[in-house]
């Protein structure tokens, strides 16, 4: 009965379901509306930037000039009436995403890996267009789709499509794009780049770089970045040679991109230190971690990452006192993002200050909400004998899943909560 019927309210709502691709043309389901598009971009933003790394913040001049070029891009697109937002993420993954409604960011991994200012239009444009064509909104309906099929089998539906949309919204950054995405992504990405003067033949390299690296299996972080996510192939390239055959050559602003990536450059040895040092704490080895963090710091004193690094290092060898000073020190820096605070609460935990545990945690929160901030507030509470606030942190940490959750299912066990 429930087959039949989900089979029946299937086809009403992909026929009702379709409208028009901005970008193509086409006719394509679409069960997210504009106006829910921009919301779920719009909420999760700040989010996706705080757990990609947080905003790069040593050269916000590079910000405005990454914003400068895309909004010129934006502007030439097939939706330019979208709020479009470019940032920066301090990340060493080499990598680029789009949420709906066209909030973009580009990983500082990926601008190194660039040559000129052409080959940023190209990854930029490529972004524009999976926003501009509504990709991730309408890979956001194929999921709601299906999630709806198992709601209406299972006898759980809520109609609450907006609730669907809302929770799967925040998978959006990680999201895996078809062959068909990427292809329409490459060409109108190109179009938009050629309408803004630049050489087409930047979209050709960069997809010859990508295929190339992917062969050789990646580097450091490649398969779970730009190459998971926007897959390269050799048909991709092809495709962009053609297309760039038939368009006219145009500006490649090469003396413009170097020196509005020549901070990030210049501090590389610095990143690759503290990359390596993060390679050595796997093994625990914590010594030799703490000094390729400090000979980062040294080189580059204003990375907020360096400090808290070198704090949860001193963490793990009970030194809470020099955690705290290094999470301090990152604060200063970055008083937006929320790692410093979240990493002293839990220093705080450990060394049994529990109001200052939980002022920092719930400033961690307030950035960006994790389940292992709730779960020890949690625990904060139970100490402060708040049986129900406790409650409410624990529920919120089971949520998660992964050992964290399980331990919050296990919490709300013991204090008779099912």
């Amino acid at each position: 009965m429930y087959k039949r019927l989900f089979i029946t309210l299937l086809s009403t709502v992909v026929f009702a379901g379709c409208e028009m691709n901005p970008v193509t043309g086409k006719r394509e389901l679409s069960l997210v509306s504009t106006q829910q598009e921009l919301a779920i971009g719009t909420q999760q933003y700040k989010s996706s930037q705080q757990s990609q790394g947080g905003r790069y913040m040593i050269a916000p001049e590079l910000n405005t000039y990454i914003d400068s070029v895309g909004q010129t891009l934006a502007k030439l697109s097939d939706r330019p009436e979208l709020p479009y937002e470019f940032v920066v993420l301090n990340n060493d993954v080499p990598n680029a995403w789009a949420l709906p409604g066209g909030k973009i960011a580009i990983n500082r991994g990926l601008l190194v890996l660039l040559e000129d200012e052409a080959q940023l239009a190209a990854v930029l444009g490529h972004e524009i267009v999976h926003a501009a064509a509504r990709h991730g909104a309408n890979q956001l309906s194929r999921n709601s789709l299906l999630q709806f099929g198992v709601d209406i089998i299972s006898q759980t539906s809520d109609n609450n499509l907006y609730g669907t949309l809302a929770g799967l919204g925040a998978s959006a950054v990680n999201a895996r794009y078809g062959r068909d995405d990427e292809l329409e992504a490459d060409f109108y990405g190109i179009n938009y780049m050629v309408k803004a003067g630049y050489d087409p033949q930047a979209a050709v390299e960069l997809q010859q770089t990508f295929l190339k690296l992917s062969q050789k299996g990646g580097q450091g972080g490649w398969l779970d970045g730009l190459l998971a996510s926007h897959p390269p192939s050799a048909e991709r390239v092809n495709k962009n040679q053609q297309r760039a055959k038939q368009l006219p050559k145009g500006k490649r602003n090469k003396a413009a991109y170097q020196n509005a990536i020549r901070q990030l450059k210049n501090d590389q040895p610095a990143y690759q230190l503290h990359a390596n040092a993060l390679k050595v704490a796997k093994k625990k080895d914590w010594a030799k971690a703490q000094t390729l963090t400090s000979l980062a710091i040294k080189q580059q004193s204003n990375e907020a990452r360096f400090h808290i690094t070198l704090g949860r290092l001193l963490n793990e060898t009970k030194d809470y006192h020099g955690a705290i000073q290094s999470y301090n020190r990152a604060e200063k820096l970055e008083p937006s993002y929320f790692a410093p605070f979240f990493y002293r609460g839990l220093s705080h935990q450990q060394n049994q200050q529990y109001k200052a545990a939980q002022k920092d945690l719930i400033a961690s929160n307030r950035l960006l909400e994790t389940g292992i901030a709730n779960y020890y507030l949690g625990e904060i509470a139970l100490i402060n004998n708040q049986r129900s606030s406790a409650i409410n942190y624990y529920r919120k940490a089971s949520q998660t899943g992964g050992n964290v959750g399980k331990a919050a299912v296990e919490k709300l066990k013991t204090l008779g909560v099912q």
